[in-house]
């Protein structure tokens, strides 16, 4: 069987170079490395070979002749997926759609785009810089839009923009026989057909492969104001977030560090004036007025809260650096413990009882004698702990018992065991527990309707499915 499988690879990357050129397709060990895993702790797993993709004909004719061959592949963009989902299946194939990063169309007026799937979020806001328009899901890294799609990913302004989810208006994808579907389109709002393009978003590449996405625009926000206000509890941090977005302030960012992260930020990015204390960063946007209206509510909860001074400012530079320093808290966390790897999970609940959870998770974080900052876009109950995993033979299994213990108390306050990374192969166990039974069984249903061979991404997502 074994011999069997290679026979087919052979022939298989013969078909793709034939189809594609050399130049396209690669089994160089080094190439083949980088594309086994993303930035999660899963075990990688290298493919046969890594096809690059340029256009969606190059990406249905690899889907088309990987399904003739039956053998499987993985989408990658930017490789940043922490749950394990770019991970290829052994032997298989790793379709690499990075070069794949053209902006097809620009529409001012509609406020909306098209473009390639392997463009990132930068990328993309640096070609729209003269149109007075910005595309606002902002998960953090260097994710590529068709990752990002695909993953349902969220990110530090959802609170106010929403998810990539609601920021798609149409989708063009490859099924897994290798037929290209178009779903969707430039409308804002259509009740015609299922809703094939809301099928895809949070696939995790089961269904089928993205290639080109029509994104809404925004209009760059006249002002916008940034602020850090700090305080003695965790609890009180929390609570303020939630009295913000009760009050219906229209907030553009609500972003929680607790006392750890804090630490480690204020060391890795020189953030000067602040202490290791839970702290809420915040953002404001719109007109002038409306955004001292809001400023104004907001120093008024801040007060009755017991926040330890309310400091905002609108000089670029300053919030510049600010959101910077958010932005790395990954790798603040790092250089926090030399020596050691990071862990990064994420959950969310009903804004509720967030601060219910976010105590309960200190709490495990404290029991399991482990170094863990918490950083969360509260704004929609959602948080990451940022597991620093020892370099100690224990160290591995001791941080996945407490990622599953913070999944776990997530899921009994009503919650979700992944607001934006997704399922990958790390959450898989958990989907018995979130989702009805029946509506699991369904979920099969599509796959195994959609790609009845099994070839794309398999073992992903679903619990039960082989890899």
């Amino acid at each position: 069987m074994r011999r069997e499988a290679e026979r087919m690879n052979i022939d298989l990357i013969a078909a793709l170079r034939a189809r594609l050129g050399d130049g396209q397709v690669s089994t160089a060990d080094a190439v083949r490395e980088q594309h086994s895993h993303g930035e999660g702790h899963h075990a990688p797993s290298m493919p046969g070979a890594v096809v690059f993709a340029r256009s969606t004909d190059d990406v249905a004719q690899s889907v088309a002749l990987c399904n003739a061959h039956r053998v499987p592949l993985a989408a990658f963009g930017a490789g940043t997926s922490l749950e394990g989902h770019v991970n290829p299946p052994e032997g298989g194939i790793s379709l690499d759609l990075s070069r794949m990063t053209d902006v097809l169309s620009v529409n001012p007026k509609d406020m909306d785009c098209r473009v390639q799937a392997g463009i990132t979020r930068q990328l993309l806001n640096h070609t729209l810089r003269d149109t007075g328009l910005f595309f606002p899901v902002d998960p953090g890294g260097e994710a590529t839009i068709g990752g990002m799609c695909a993953t349902r990913a969220s990110g530090t302004a959802a609170v106010r923009y929403g998810t990539i989810r609601e920021n798609v208006l149409g989708l063009t994808a490859v099924l897994a026989d290798g037929r290209v579907m178009r779903t969707g389109g430039r409308v804002r709002k259509s009740s015609t057909g299922y809703d094939l393009t809301h099928l895809l978003i949070g696939s995790e590449g089961t269904l089928g492969v993205i290639t080109e996405v029509q994104l809404r625009l925004h209009p760059i926000p006249e002002s916008i104001a940034a602020a850090v206000v700090q305080f003695e509890t965790l609890s009180e941090a929390v609570a303020t977030a939630i009295d913000i977005l009760q009050f219906g302030v229209p907030i553009g960012r609500l972003e929680l560090l607790d006392d750890v992260q804090m630490d480690a930020s204020i060391r890795y990015s020189l953030l000067s004036g602040l202490r290791a204390l839970p702290t809420l960063f915040l953002e404001f946007v719109g007109g002038p007025e409306s955004v001292r209206e809001q400023i104004g509510v907001v120093e008024a909860i801040v007060e009755d809260r017991g926040g330890l001074g309310f400091d905002w400012q609108t000089d670029p530079n300053q919030r510049a650096a600010l959101w910077r320093a958010r932005h790395h808290a990954y790798w603040a966390c790092l250089a926090y413990r030399p020596g050691y790897s990071a862990m990064t999970t994420d959950a969310i609940v009903p804004i509720s009882a967030l601060g219910e959870l976010i105590v309960g998770v200190k709490a495990d974080i404290a029991e399991s004698g482990l170094t863990a900052p918490i950083v969360g876009h509260v704004g929609d109950g959602n948080f990451h702990t940022i597991i620093l995993v020892p370099p100690t033979p224990d160290g591995l299994e001791r941080a996945w018992a407490l990622d599953r213990k913070i999944v776990r108390r997530a899921l009994a306050l009503g919650g979700s065991c992944s607001g934006e990374h997704g399922v990958g192969l790390g959450k898989r166990e958990f989907l018995t527990d979130e989702h009805d039974p029946v509506a699991l069984d369904v979920m099969r249903v599509l796959k195994r309707t959609l790609d009845p061979n099994g070839i794309l991404n398999p073992g992903k997502m679903l619990p039960g499915e082989s890899r």
